[in-house]
């Protein structure tokens, strides 16, 4: 029997929830009496609730994100059902400003709104004395972060060996950028390095490898950033990745210099670009110079060993079709070795609901709340944009073809985005779908587009493919492409 089970649906196996651990480390005496379950979005519901039931808890709290409050909202109405007297508690992103439109409130009988890792502690204890606050929604004030017990320890040695671990040394964002959920609470707080560091060396000691920091905007402050990755420079060992969310227009000569020195294999880095026309960017209060974005790209690049993520987001208010292709054009001539097109969504608590009159601004009801059409943009444009990102993904980001992929915008003056998007829709003619697809079928139907359509070389060509096919040491040469064929 557990007093109290935290539960979640993670995106994915690898993306552990660190929410859930700050909860459970901060839940003081009745630490002792609980446990995290994490379940993945392909785990049913009946099963979840199953899992959870067999603890007998009195107090279940869950946390919601935008891509499980289908599963939440299942979960909970299952509960609520076999175990009436179940004390139900929610919070997370999704559960913000907006809770009391978030039909998961009516569900619940607490709704924890903000970072509740103290405030989750109070409520439990209430609850298990049997002193029910009268106010089901409660606002939670942001914490002293210096105060907070650090959650990872609670990171398995089955965790550290096969997920992610997500670690954090600041919270918040000092930009208003308006799609952003940080955008609703400005402002940055820093962990004590004297905590957090030694937190990190006993994660290594424990084999831990691939760091992921949740901070915002890790490029803020020189000084703390400098002791953080002084600190990973200085534990380099094979197999370790970090990775950080920088800011481009904020990267100063210092900043360059230190990221500069990092060891080959080091960094990760995700660079949020969203959009390189300066007035769509300002409209959503996100203010950047697109010249010294585009000097930031160039020499995190050609002056860094990091291994650049770039992000666009398409349907920002006020773009066109042609802004979106010609801010991805400048950056793939950038190179970064990943480039990610994600549509628009109006998260709940956002200000973005500002521009849906003037800009007709149209999302899905329901999570992920992704843009469906506007005045600059119809519903069919944007379904493409969806295709492109997910063709995008696995032929691009995926690194698989690093040399062939580039002869589809190799001659003079042709747009990238441009000669994407055709092969993005040859491709969805002939298979009808753009996920799921296994290696060998990408690879053949970029051998059949390059030569049936583009009229490239057979023989060349496929030389080009077999040398991405076996780039990661594949013996086994599919038929189109043996040199005998």
């Amino acid at each position: 029997m557990t007093a109290i089970i935290l539960a979640t649906f993670n995106a994915r196996y690898q993306h552990p929830a660190l929410g859930l651990r700050y909860l459970q480390a901060n839940l003081g005496a009745a630490r002792a009496d609980a446990n995290l379950l994490e379940f993945d979005l392909q785990t049913p519901p009946l099963d979840a609730a199953e899992q959870i039931l067999a603890r007998q808890p009195r107090i279940v709290g869950l946390g919601v994100y935008i891509w499980n409050v289908r599963l939440i909202a299942e979960l909970l109405a299952i509960l609520r059902r076999v175990r009436p007297e179940l004390l139900l508690v929610v919070g997370g992103p999704e559960m913000g400003s907006a809770a009391e439109t978030q039909p998961l409130a009516a569900a619940a009988d607490y709704v924890l709104c903000g970072e509740a890792d103290l405030a989750l502690g109070d409520l439990c204890r209430k609850l298990l004395a049997d002193s029910r606050p009268s106010e089901r929604i409660i606002r939670v004030p942001p914490p002293d972060l210096a105060q907070l017990e650090l959650p990872y320890e609670l990171y398995t040695d089955k965790d550290l060996q096969h997920r992610l671990v997500y670690v954090e040394a600041s919270r918040g964002c000092p930009f208003g950028c308006e799609y952003c959920l940080s955008s609703s609470n400005p402002g940055v707080r820093r962990f004590p390095l004297k905590t957090i560091l030694p937190a990190f060396d006993r994660l290594l000691a424990r084999g831990a490898r691939r760091f992921k920091f949740v901070d915002r905007t890790f490029n803020l402050d020189l000084d703390f950033g400098r002791a953080i990755l002084e600190f990973w420079y200085a534990r380099q060992r094979p197999g370790l990745e970090v990775h950080f969310e920088l800011v481009p227009d904020r990267l100063t000569d210092d900043w360059l210099a230190l990221l500069g020195r990092a060891p080959p294999g080091l960094l990760r880095l995700e660079v949020g670009v969203q959009t390189f026309d300066a007035a769509v960017a300002a409209r959503v209060g996100r203010r950047q110079d697109p010249d010294r974005v585009t000097a930031a790209l160039r020499a995190l690049r050609t002056q860094t060993p990091a291994r650049l993520h770039a992000d666009l987001i398409a349907g920002l208010p006020g773009e066109t079709l042609a802004g979106l292709a010609a801010g991805f054009d400048r950056l793939v001539r950038l190179q970064p070795h990943e480039i990610q097109v994600g549509l628009l969504k109006h998260l709940r608590g956002t200000a973005l609901g500002r521009h849906d009159e003037e800009w007709g601004m149209v999302y899905t009801p329901q999570p992920p709340y992704e843009l469906l059409h506007n005045r600059l943009l119809d519903f069919v444009t944007l379904q493409g944009v969806r295709r492109f990102a997910r063709f995008w993904e696995s032929l691009y980001n995926s690194g698989h073809f690093l040399e062939t992929l580039p002869r589809l915008w190799a001659e003079a003056g042709a747009s990238p985005f441009a000669e994407f998007s055709r092969l993005s829709d040859w491709l969805w003619a002939r298979w009808g779908r753009c996920h799921a697809l296994p290696l060998v079928t990408l690879t053949e139907g970029l051998f059949l587009y390059l030569t049936e359509v583009r009229g490239l070389d057979k023989k060349e060509l496929a030389s080009v493919l077999l040398r991405d096919y076996t780039r990661d040491a594949r013996r086994e040469i599919p038929g189109f492409l043996r040199p005998d064929r």
